[in-house]
């Protein structure tokens, strides 16, 4: 995403490489966590509908916080933003855990309103962490915002793939659903702890990481001083005078206009993606043979082709980079939408199945090449501060798409 690649004497970039995939997975690993176990939480609170109410709590505090931090972005200590960020989400994932052994796994309005509010710090620690994430890596090595955005994407395959070892695991066992659910945060809790540990301590000193850092320095960005000093160097940043605080104000206007169809794009893939997933998949898909674990499976197709898509883009040929494309392709997907409707009331569950997996696929694909293309072309600052523009789009994509969701329900009753 800079001008060029570093010479090849730097170290590290394949530890940073593995540092942002493992980084991507903390952003999202808690949530998933919380996504996956649906059926518990179905069970616990059956009138709730808590497949599409946590989504929709999450939402407005990851939205919200995101426009707040983009907006002044440029002012804002990078590195506290990120740790503030995965230190909320081991927290978080910790209160669900001490809740669920608390309440002795009950349900009950008083549970559900204190899920909803580990939920809503979900939303808070995503835009911390994930915004702050993706400016910082956007005007690294393209590799790295590849890798974070494929580990992302991991954490629902990952958290899929648990879910169905610990549901068979304990299927048969009496309190079953529980005992995998508290197996679930258990890990969580300690993946978190990792990814704080990982980002303030081992990503800042990478030969790699302190190359791009300084460079970014170098052009004027007074956001990695705080990671820079962390790693040792001490760096002269320029005194920001009036004028270059006006230049801030009007750049992250003109990067937005310059860049609108790449906003426009992600908030379109997300708001079509969440629309369906996992709200309908989680309720609306009908009954089939596979019973209990037919939302499971269709879950973990949607998680695991989602992860397959996000590395495409890394087979050249196959990556879409013309802008027209592109949003062609985003528009597209809107066909989506009848193709779930009428597969759910006539169609047999290979079918959705397959379409789920298409879901998945085009996700992972399409957020990839547009959050690879986007940043080519500017400076470190500039990249920074569009880097959390694509963010905010994104997640105002997955509030729009968890709020359409609820559409599905008209006609069925409460």
């Amino acid at each position: 995403m800079g001008d060029s690649e570093p010479p090849p004497r730097i170290e590290g970039k394949y530890t940073a490489i593995v540092v942002c995939w493992l980084l991507g997975n903390g952003c999202l690993f808690s949530w998933n966590s919380m996504l996956t176990i649906e059926d518990y939480y179905v069970y616990l609170f059956p009138k709730y509908h808590p497949s599409r109410v946590l989504t929709l709590v999450y939402q407005p505090f990851a939205v919200g916080t995101l426009a707040i931090l983009t907006y002044y972005e440029a002012k804002i200590n990078t590195r506290k933003r990120i740790l503030f960020g995965y230190t909320l989400f081991f927290l978080a994932v910790l209160a669900v855990l001490i809740l669920d052994l608390a309440t002795s796994g009950k349900g009950g309005i008083g549970t559900f309103i204190g899920i909803c509010i580990v939920s809503g710090a979900f939303g808070l620690a995503d835009a911390h962490a994930q915004g702050g994430m993706i400016g910082d890596l956007s005007y690294m090595n393209p590799e790295f915002i590849q890798s974070f955005l494929g580990g992302a994407a991991a954490s629902g395959a990952l958290t899929s793939a648990l879910r169905l070892i610990t549901k068979a695991i304990f299927e048969n066992s009496k309190d079953g659903l529980r005992k995998g659910a508290i197996l679930f945060f258990s890990l969580s809790t300690l993946f978190e702890l990792l990814c704080v540990v990982l980002y303030a301590f081992v990503f800042p000193k990478l030969p790699i990481v302190k190359y791009y850092r300084s460079k970014a320095a170098s052009e004027g960005s007074k956001t990695v001083s705080a990671d820079l000093a962390a790693a040792g160097i001490q760096t002269e940043l320029r005194e920001a005078t009036e004028e270059l605080k006006q230049f801030e104000r009007k750049g992250m206007k003109q990067l937005l206009s310059e860049n609108k169809d790449y906003a426009l794009d992600l908030f379109l893939i997300f708001a079509l993606t969440l629309s369906i997933f996992p709200g309908f998949l989680s309720e609306d898909t009908g009954k089939h043979s596979l019973g209990t674990w037919y939302a499971l499976v269709l879950i973990a197709m949607y998680n695991v082709w989602d992860l397959i898509g996000r590395y495409i883009p890394l087979i050249k040929i196959l990556k879409l980079e013309s802008r027209k494309l592109i949003t062609t392709a985003v528009i597209s997907r809107v066909l989506l939408v009848p193709a779930f409707y009428f597969t759910a009331k006539y169609g047999t569950q290979g079918w959705m199945i397959m379409l789920t997996s298409f879901l998945g696929i085009s996700n992972g694909y399409l957020a990839v090449c547009v959050l690879t293309s986007a940043p080519k072309g500017y400076k470190g600052p500039e990249q920074n501060a569009l880097g959390n523009i694509l963010v905010l789009f994104l997640l105002g994509g997955i509030f729009a798409g968890v709020t359409l969701d609820w559409l599905w329900l008209i006609g069925k009753g409460w």
